[in-house]
């Protein structure tokens, strides 16, 4: 998601632009960094439903579990059988969930780092955008 945007933006600093264009390629940067923000923040968002559900998948696990060692010391064979059927299902999901998670966190880090690099790079741009006009003026 965020290689467009940033090659968006590399173009964007390396071309040689003429005094006029400076104005559009600051806002064109801007507007990169805001995209890039929208993004990470999402990501964020998308992790914590992540988190939500492998917590509540973590529980259903738990209650399988503990239904199906309750029934057995009762000798309700249907029950146990039910649970023992279920918990892998729950085990796997769990399983799943955690990689997902995993992922999540190591994709948002990513994004995290290239959207202070958009920042750093714009910040960049605004800082030295007037000397450079003056120069070119001058």
């Amino acid at each position: 998601m965020f290689e467009r945007l940033r090659d968006a933006l590399r173009a964007a600093l390396d071309a040689a632009t003429p005094p006029g264009d400076l104005r559009d390629l600051a806002r064109q940067m801007r507007e990169a960094v805001v995209e890039a923000k929208v993004a990470v923040q999402e990501m964020r968002e998308a992790l914590g439903r992540t988190e939500g559900e492998l917590a509540l998948e973590r529980h259903r696990l738990a209650d399988a579990e503990r239904r199906g060692r309750l029934a057995g010391e009762i000798q309700d064979r249907e029950t146990v059988e039910i649970a023992e059927r279920f918990a892998p299902r729950h085990r796997a999901r769990v399983a799943v969930l955690e990689r997902k998670l995993a992922a999540q966190r190591d994709e948002l880090a990513l994004a995290e780092r290239d959207l202070g690099e958009m920042q750093a790079q714009l910040g960049r741009a605004e800082r030295d955008r007037p000397a450079d006009e003056a120069g070119r003026s001058a």
